[in-house]
């Protein structure tokens, strides 16, 4: 049966809803910047806000009920809102180097394409560049659900004044890639220490006999797989694109729900969204029980714990602190209640940052 009648105007059809789709959002970039020249003559000159672009987003997946999955549409809006912040205000966000990695991506899926990335040799450069203000925020890995806890970063937030003001959660896919056509003509491979860990089964099981290098980065790996010949990388899509190479084995990961972590690094952190979490330091006294006290202001308050970490505390042997996150914004009443009491126990307590959680 013919049915190019009826094709037709099902494009026709698509053709009016771009336009209506177009038209609205040109409207909404209007109105974002009307808030823009109301917030400047209110003296409130910040114009990005987390915590409004998380509350927009989840009302986004709940009105979601159709063809397209929640993260589509959530991508499509995010795009949409970067857009019309740069319109008033280009964002300068740093990130873990060089182009390519990881971090980048949880960069650009926080804050869109919009914004202006500005690549950083370490965690450390990332913090510098914040707290100099050459960029308004920065995104650093801080776990991995494989590997565990990126110790630099913790570390970093002990005399850092910057405060948490996002995170983001990249789940995240291992490539091998490559100029060689497969994996017969590599004798080479690299890649980030963690990227090889992620990766262990696979490589034991397929490139047992093959050189394996660890570099300071997977986009670094991919750099030196685009230059030289017989050697591969593992690294993103992403870094394929960006470095010409091609995909010879997809998704060589360990675990397939293999998931980073990232934080968002800012000078303030943002009001309460309503679905939030609070990161503390905690420092306690090296005395029985000290523990079980610092923790007892959460449990009798009903304030869920999500993670507790410790690290050597650098002042002597076998003494540590403790990154503590914690369900709720430091604002909220049973928050601020637990943390009041809390300082009673513990020598030190530190808010690292207070902040929406991750919409996706």
């Amino acid at each position: 049966m013919d049915n190019t009648e009826e094709l037709a105007k099902v494009r026709q059809r698509i053709d009016d809803i771009d336009e209506q789709v177009q038209r609205l959002i040109e409207e909404r970039a209007r109105c974002a910047q009307q808030v823009a020249t109301l917030k400047g003559q209110s003296q409130d000159v910040t114009l990005y806000r987390p915590e409004r672009e998380a509350q927009v987003l989840r009302r986004v997946m709940q009105r979601n009920q159709g063809v397209l999955p929640a993260e589509a549409m959530v991508r499509i809006f995010r795009e949409i809102m970067s857009s019309c912040l740069a319109l008033e205000q280009s964002l300068q966000v740093a990130f873990l180097g060089p182009e390519g990695t990881f971090t980048q991506q949880a960069a650009l899926k926080h804050f869109g394409h919009a914004v202006l990335v500005s690549s950083q040799v370490t965690i450390e450069d990332v913090f510098r560049a914040v707290a100099s203000q050459r960029c308004h925020y920065g995104v650093i890995p801080v776990e991995n659900s494989t590997e565990g806890s990126v110790s630099q970063t913790l570390d970093l937030f002990r005399q850092s004044p910057l405060k948490i003001c996002g995170e983001v959660v990249l789940r995240i896919h291992h490539q091998l890639l490559s100029k060689a056509p497969d994996l017969h003509q590599v004798q080479k491979i690299y890649g980030h220490q963690q990227a090889l860990a992620q990766c262990r089964a696979w490589l034991d099981a397929n490139a047992a006999k093959i050189e394996q290098v660890a570099v300071s980065s997977n986009a670094e790996a991919a750099r030196r797989a685009a230059q030289e010949s017989g050697t591969a990388a593992i690294a993103s899509a992403a870094a394929a694109e960006i470095y010409g190479l091609s995909v010879i084995v997809s998704n060589i990961e360990d675990e397939p729900d293999n998931t980073t972590r990232f934080l968002v690094i800012g000078r303030s952190y943002p009001a309460p969204s309503g679905h939030d979490k609070t990161s503390l330091l905690v420092v306690t006294g090296n005395q029985s029980g000290a523990l079980h006290r610092v923790l007892s202001p959460f449990a009798q308050h009903n304030v869920s714990m999500t993670r507790i970490e410790s690290r050597p505390s650098r002042r002597g042997a076998w003494d540590y602190v403790f990154f503590i996150d914690l369900e709720g914004h430091v604002q909220d009443q049973s928050v601020a209640t637990a943390l009041a009491e809390l300082a009673h126990e513990a020598s030190t307590v530190k808010v690292l940052g207070a902040y929406p959680r991750a919409v996706l």
